[in-house]
């Protein structure tokens, strides 16, 4: 037997959260080719079908992209530091796609290595997550190249299925998942069927063995010429995680902010001294493929990509990872 759920009742179910005062994100389409994940404050903006998947990722819910760190005040001669609180809300990520719910246990690695960050590992205590299995993919998406699938649990507290008719089977994985559908399914023998998803195209293992001897080969020029340094692939990646700190303020009082920022900007690596070391964008975008298969896999285990195609479907000249990689496998 399984657990099912309609959409009405998914509805009031966002709408009761809403009205408790908890925070509740969905896809919500913003117009007629664009879906994107926001926060919503009725269920009647949460869109669930007609698309691929929302061109940003869920990432800003736990790890924002403007986030005050502390404050400062002039006081007389002394400055006075004012503490910020982390995030107390509650908040309810519905609709995620499985490669968006699948990067956080990949992100919370880096915000608990040497530091733990608090503001960050708040929200994700904080975060309700629940996944929808893709029933379609396009040609950018890789998940299962990656070792994921359209119904890969990772980062899921609880994952639907879409039966149609207007009915979903729910599969709770976590207690965070149990607790907020509790009351709300009903028994049934319906049995959701996930997608086999996209064909294991990626050769991978190929690419990341180039990488072992391939730093200065000519191919990371040759195959990123195109590349506009735009950010868009960093800022829509569901894993990339690269910020900047920077101080906001006069001279009597402000704050300290971390801000999103990415390898790909040209003033990412800009030295004090005037020196770049990766000045071009070939080189930019070895760091950054060097980072998601090689840095970031030795030092925690885990591939810092979940397939999820963004970088290249949001890219204005379709690049990305996976066309950077087949080219590297080809050598």
């Amino acid at each position: 037997m399984s657990e099912i759920i309609s959409l009405i009742e998914l509805k009031k179910l966002i709408d009761d959260e809403i009205k408790q005062g908890r925070h509740v994100a969905a896809p919500r389409r913003v117009d007629a080719d664009r879906v994107l994940y926001e926060r919503i404050d009725s269920s009647e903006k949460m869109t669930l079908d007609g698309f691929l998947r929302p061109i940003n990722s869920i990432k800003e819910f736990v790890f924002p992209k403007h986030e005050k760190l502390y404050g400062y005040r002039l006081e007389g001669k002394e400055i006075k530091l004012l503490d910020a609180e982390p995030s107390k809300t509650e908040q309810i990520v519905i609709g995620a796609r499985p490669c968006d719910a699948a990067a956080l246990p990949i992100l919370d690695h880096v915000f608990n290595w040497d530091f733990k960050d608090d503001f960050y590992n708040q929200r994700r205590e904080l975060t309700t997550v629940v996944t929808l299995a893709c029933q379609t993919f396009d040609a950018s998406c890789f998940c299962t190249s990656v070792g994921l699938s359209p119904s890969a649990d990772n980062g899921s507290d609880a994952m639907l299925f879409d039966l149609g008719a207007g009915e979903y089977e729910v599969r709770c994985l976590t207690e965070k998942g149990k607790k907020l559908f509790a009351g709300r399914t009903k028994s049934s023998d319906k049995v959701g069927k996930p997608s086999a998803g996209p064909e294991k195209k990626l050769p991978i293992d190929d690419a990341t063995k180039f990488m072992d001897d391939g730093f200065e080969n000519p191919i990371w020029k040759q195959a990123t010429l195109r590349c506009l340094g735009c950010g868009a692939c960093a800022f829509n990646c569901p894993t990339c995680h690269c910020f900047d700190i920077a101080d906001e303020g006069n001279s009597v009082e402000g704050g300290r902010y971390r801000n999103w920022d990415g390898c790909q900007f040209g003033l990412y690596s800009l030295h004090a001294s005037g020196h770049n070391p990766r000045a071009g964008q070939g080189q930019r975008q070895r760091q950054r493929l060097y980072h998601k298969f090689e840095t970031y896999p030795e030092k925690f285990g885990v591939t810092l990509c979940t397939g999820c195609g963004n970088c290249t479907r949001n890219c204005p000249v379709e690049l990305g990872v996976r066309p950077v990689l087949e080219a590297l496998a080809k050598k």
